[in-house]
């Protein structure tokens, strides 16, 4: 019973120098920090700044507008010039459509009017058709008596234009007549047709003629208004062009690029600006990392892609990490662009990056720039232990 007693005290004695050195002697750090990329937002143009008052550690969603830039000397003469460019085309095309409108009406007009005459020109051949068919058939009728020939000849001479000699010849006045009735004929059918014939011309009436070149001038305005329609949309997509160069140059707002957090502040409110000067900074919370720095022996021990654990300090979960970067010592140029830099102590030692997963998913942690813990790249005696507490 005595030895059973002395054997058990001196396995607890084993068992706890056992954990208390290898908890000492597993690869860790205690000082781990939460960093992040910081990005600059820059003027685009040269001008005045306008920020809104935000206090340092605000969280910016990404597109959120964080400042504004107006720049009142931009240069507009081309986009004046191509305004008035547009503003004659304009000019010219109403021109052009007022023109049209009118001789369109014109037309309509004259198209009436040569109308009215086609119809009463066509009653009019009509008329004197039957009156010359009524003619050749009295001269026809009377030809054989040479009494009553005479003083048809007589009648029909006194109402016609008679051809010399027509009284004395018979036979001459009846071939006059079925010319007339012949020549009268042609006449009808050209009118029903639209041709109108006068003495071996065209005898179109003047509504009609004047109708066929307002046609012409319609068309050729239709034409013009075409092309003016044409160099239009070629002004304005020159227009929407420089505009848009216009726009770029007068300034506009500036939008947060990341989902982040505002660190820090490079210029005032009001304040004129270069193109390209910085505005301001903001942590990219997407880009949460962990640096840390460890000793000489456990660095040479280190290879990128290795497993780690990451503590915060305060908090009883343990993230998985893996080690993303070996920067050795006196690393200080690889925080130019980080949050939150190293102090002295941490830079005569060996520096660590590692990205930790699901870092970003817990609330308070999210964005924690600047919590600290502790990191392990080593299995520990205890790791069970702190995972149920």
């Amino acid at each position: 019973m005595k030895y059973s007693r002395l054997l058990l005290g001196t396995l607890v004695i084993v068992f706890a120098l056992w954990i208390i050195v290898a908890e000492q002697m597993s690869g860790t750090s205690a000082n781990a920090f939460v960093n992040a990329r910081l990005v600059t937002v820059r003027s685009d143009v040269a001008g005045q700044i306008a920020i809104p008052s935000r206090a340092l550690g605000a969280r910016v969603g990404k597109g959120e507008v964080v400042a504004s830039m107006t720049d009142p000397l931009v240069d507009t003469i081309r986009l004046n010039d191509l305004l008035m460019e547009q503003a004659f085309l304009v000019s010219e095309r109403a021109r052009l459509e007022g023109y049209q409108e009118a001789t369109e009406a014109i037309l309509e007009l004259l198209e009436k009017r040569s109308e009215v005459y086609s119809v009463h020109r066509i009653e009019e051949l009509k008329i004197r058709l039957d009156h010359a068919r009524q003619r050749l058939a009295l001269i026809e009728g009377q030809a054989d008596q040479e009494s009553d020939l005479n003083e048809a000849l007589d009648a029909v001479g006194a109402v016609t234009d008679a051809l010399p000699g027509e009284t004395r010849f018979p036979a001459l006045a009846r071939d006059h007549a079925r010319e007339r009735v012949e020549v009268l004929e042609v006449a009808l059918r050209a009118a029903e047709d639209g041709v109108f014939l006068g003495d071996g011309y065209n005898d179109a009436p003047n509504a009609q003629q004047r109708a066929v070149e307002l046609r012409s001038e319609v068309a050729a305005t239709a034409a013009a208004m075409a092309d003016v329609e044409g160099r239009q949309e070629a002004v304005a997509a020159r227009v929407a062009l420089e505009r848009q160069r216009v726009n770029g140059l007068t300034g506009g707002d500036l939008a947060s690029p990341v989902d982040g957090m505002l660190w820090e502040v490079l210029a005032a409110d009001g304040e004129h600006l270069e193109r390209g000067d910085p505005v301001l900074k903001l942590v990219d919370c997407g880009s949460v990392i962990v640096s840390l720095s460890v000793s000489e022996r456990l660095y040479n021990s280190l290879e990128l892609g290795q497993a780690a654990e990451f503590r915060p300090l305060g908090e009883t979960r343990v993230f998985n990490a893996t080690v993303s970067r070996l920067a050795g010592a006196g690393a200080a140029t690889i925080y130019r662009n980080l949050a939150v830099a190293p102090g002295q102590k941490h830079l005569e030692r060996y520096d660590v990056t590692l990205q930790v997963s699901g870092l970003t998913d817990v609330p308070g942690l999210s964005c924690g720039i600047g919590r600290t813990g502790r990191v392990f790249f080593e299995r520990r005696p205890l790791d069970w232990l702190r995972r149920v507490f």
